[in-house]
């Protein structure tokens, strides 16, 4: 049995990634969104073109850990706001705190710039309780979709002045 990673801490690391990671991505995207894909019934093909065209090297960092992919993200800042667009991890690194972490250098990330973080999350998503935990709050929802916010502050605002 693999040791969670909350007993190996910074382990991950991220990568940019290139437009040949693609395919990996659209793989681990639609293992991950399959049965929400079939149980809302989206055509996979039109679900497949809308990810193709969402999907940017530029906003996409590769999670690896030990050398291998295991995940990836993609963000955008605008706004006054990092924006999360996606998070996986693929099947055999899930449960053992890696989204977790990624999820803490993320919102430090934000933090440093002074900015907040959003994200949507399909209603069923299971990760909806990693959000919460991590205090983000439900601002809106549509048919779908949570969209929640966790505002930041940067570091030195919480730092004790000289």
């Amino acid at each position: 049995m693999t040791a969670p990673l909350r007993d190996a801490r910074h382990r991950i690391g991220f990568r940019p990634a290139r437009p040949d990671d693609f395919d990996y991505c659209a793989r681990l995207y639609f293992a991950a969104m399959e049965p929400t894909i079939r149980a809302l019934g989206l055509d996979e093909a039109l679900h497949l073109a809308g990810f193709r065209a969402r999907w940017d090297a530029a906003e996409v960092r590769i999670i690896v850990r030990d050398g291998a992919d295991i995940g990836w993200l993609q963000s955008t800042m605008r706004d006054r706001e990092l924006s999360l667009g996606q998070l996986l991890v693929d099947a055999p690194s899930r449960g053992r705190g890696i989204g977790t972490e990624v999820m803490n250098s993320l919102i430090a990330e934000a933090a440093r710039a002074g900015l907040a973080v959003t994200l949507g999350v399909v209603k069923t998503n299971p990760a909806l309780r990693l959000y919460e935990r991590l205090g983000f709050r439900i601002t809106h929802a549509d048919d779908r979709k949570f969209y929640m916010r966790r505002d930041t502050a940067p570091a030195a605002a919480n730092s004790p002045r000289p």
